[in-house]
C-alpha cells in the first residue's frame, strides 16, 4: 500500500528543469519566438524547419529532442500551420514553467531618492498552499523585504509590478495584499535598517 502511494506521488512530482538550453527554449517560446517543424501535428513534426537565432549554436538533433521532451511533458503543443508545417507553442503549463525561470532574474529598482512611503505585502495563505506561502516569504526576503511579522513584509521602494508577477507565479493572488503606507510605527528603526538617512 505504502509502495503504491510512493509510486503515485513520484508520477505527479514536477520534473525539475536544470538545463540552461531547456530554460532558454521555454523563455524564447514565452517571448513569442516562432519554432516551426515539418510534418503535421498528428505525427508531431519530424524536424525543425526554422531555428530561432538565439538557438543556432545548438545541435539540431538535440533541439528536436528538447521539443519532443517538452511535448511529452505537455509543456508545448503542436499546431498545424499548413499541410507541411507545424508550429510549436507553449501550453498553459509550459507558460507557468517558463515564468518560474524569470522569477529568478527579478531585481527591485532602487531609486536615488526615497519618496518616504512604505510598501507592505500582507498575506494569509492557507495551509494546503504552504509550499507557495514559504516560497513567497523566502522570495520577498531575498529581494530585500524586512519581515515585520511572519506574513507581513515591508520595503521602502515601488515594487507593485514585481509583486504582481510573483503572486501570479505562485498562484496565490487572492491571498496576498499589497499596500502603500505614508506612516508606520517604529519608522526610525526601519529607516536605519534600510539605510535611508
Amino acid at each position: 500500500m505504502a509502495e503504491t502511494r510512493k509510486i503515485r506521488n513520484q508520477r505527479y512530482k514536477v520534473k525539475r528543469i536544470y538545463s540552461p538550453w531547456k530554460q532558454k527554449l521555454l523563455l524564447l517560446l514565452l517571448g513569442g519566438v516562432a519554432v516551426i517543424m515539418s510534418g503535421s501535428a498528428k505525427r508531431f513534426g519530424r524536424m525543425l524547419k526554422t531555428i530561432p537565432e538565439a538557438l543556432r549554436e545548438l545541435d539540431k538533433r538535440y533541439l528536436n529532442q528538447l521539443i519532443r521532451e517538452f511535448y511529452r511533458d505537455r509543456l508545448v503543443d503542436a499546431i498545424d500551420v499548413s499541410d507541411e508545417e507545424t508550429k510549436i507553442v507553449l501550453t498553459e503549463k509550459g507558460k507557468l514553467r517558463a515564468m518560474q525561470f524569470k522569477i529568478d532574474d527579478i531585481q527591485l529598482k532602487i531609486p536615488n531618492r526615497w519618496d518616504r512611503k512604505w510598501r507592505i505585502v500582507v498575506f494569509d495563505i492557507p495551509e494546503k498552499k504552504r509550499q507557495a506561502r514559504d516560497a513567497l516569504r523566502s522570495k520577498l526576503q531575498q529581494l530585500g523585504f524586512y519581515k515585520l511579522q511572519k506574513s507581513a513584509l515591508v520595503f521602502p521602494f515601488e515594487c507593485e509590478d514585481e509583486i504582481n508577477f510573483i503572486v501570479e507565479i505562485f498562484q496565490v493572488r487572492q491571498h496576498v495584499h499589497y499596500g502603500v503606507l505614508t506612516r508606520i510605527t517604529n519608522e526610525a528603526e526601519l529607516i536605519k535598517r534600510f539605510e535611508l538617512y
